[in-house]
């Protein structure tokens, strides 16, 4: 080993979900949303002067922060944007969990949230899910150095009732709990309430999954001021010009046409409950999904097996080679006729 390479940071990275390329392929592998983003997003981006990119973004997000205050009722001091809620998570996770004590999150839950604590050498612990995938909160009451979890839960899209929520958070008042809501629009109530309540609460969602703009990077925090105030000082600390202009113009829009987002929402939650009761047809079991993803194990055959076959169909589902989670599939929900194409495909295959 050279000397220079005893300094190199070595850490096992987090593995984002496969993204083929090529027009005739079902891609239900990365939870995207199916369908497009509002129509007023194409507009926006169709009317934005491209001699403008030639200058920085705002480092503020003003615009898209004063739309988000204005549709969850919060002032403009209480949210933080980000590239992705990835970005909003990492830029908390270098904020507020610097105690000598760990974290706390699930043992199956976002495996970048394990990726970040090691970048960043914070000590974790992971408290064990029970054989059901579900979070028990009596393992969150005792000393942390903070928490956070998916809600619903990733990739078992179990949700946790606002009610336990409130008492994990209640009981930890000496950290800062962060409560992911990635998957949230998809079935659940928020927990953005609580910050009202709650000084030592973050809430961090995104826009891409319900508001179909994955490609666009976009995440927000919600919290009391001075968690925002110390998220800010970090990232301006760091990367003052995170967000790119498009980026918040699109997100602009996508929040004004609520309309549109509800009917989004409706579809994917409709095709989702169909899907259940497909899939137990077929003899397969899953938790009970919130989100916009079913976590499906078949009684009879292997999860990899189907995996493969899938794939050299050109349908794309996630698998994880991993203990506990490697006789599951993850099926994101793709329109009625990429599930009927899937499902298609399904029957033929088990029935040999």
């Amino acid at each position: 080993m050279r000397p220079w390479e005893k300094n190199i940071r070595r850490v096992a990275p987090y593995v984002p979900g496969e993204q083929p390329k090529g027009d005739n392929l079902i891609k239900l592998n990365t939870n995207e949303n199916p369908y497009p983003p509002a129509p007023g997003v194409r507009q926006a981006l169709k009317e934005m002067d491209y001699d403008q990119f030639r200058k920085y973004p705002d480092p503020t997000s003003n615009e898209l922060i004063k739309v988000l205050s204005e549709y969850y009722q919060v002032n403009e001091n209480e949210i933080f944007v980000g590239v992705g809620s990835d970005d909003v998570i990492a830029m908390a996770f270098m904020t507020f969990f610097n105690s000598e004590l760990p974290i706390l999150f699930p043992d199956v839950s976002y495996s970048f949230y394990k990726v970040w604590a090691e970048l960043f050498h914070i000590p974790y612990e992971t408290p064990v899910l029970d054989d059901n995938f579900c979070i028990h909160k009596e393992d969150y009451y005792k000393a942390n150095g903070g928490i956070i979890f998916p809600n619903p839960n990733a990739p078992t899209g179990l949700l946790l009732p606002l009610e336990e929520v409130e008492d994990i958070i209640a009981r930890n008042q000496n950290s800062v709990v962060i409560v992911d809501e990635a998957y949230i629009d998809f079935g659940g109530e928020s927990a953005v309430k609580l910050t009202r309540k709650y000084e030592n609460l973050l809430v961090v969602q995104t826009f891409s999954k319900s508001r179909s703009l994955a490609g666009m990077r976009i995440g927000y925090a919600i919290g009391h001021q001075n968690l925002i105030q110390s998220v800010n000082d970090v990232k301006y600390s760091y990367n003052s010009y995170t967000m790119n202009m498009p980026s918040l113009r699109s997100g602009v829009e996508a929040v004004k046409d609520d309309r549109y987002f509800k009917e989004s929402i409706g579809r994917i939650v409709k095709t989702r409950e169909e899907t259940k009761g497909r899939l137990k047809e077929l003899g397969f079991s899953f938790p009970d999904s919130m989100a916009n993803f079913i976590f499906a194990s078949h009684r009879e055959r292997k999860a990899e097996e189907i995996y493969k076959a899938l794939r050299e169909n050109h349908i794309y589902v996630r698998y994880f080679n991993q203990p506990r989670l490697d006789n599951h599939l993850r099926i994101s929900i793709g329109t009625d006729e990429e599930m009927k194409e899937f499902f298609g495909f399904l029957e033929g295959f088990l029935s040999n």
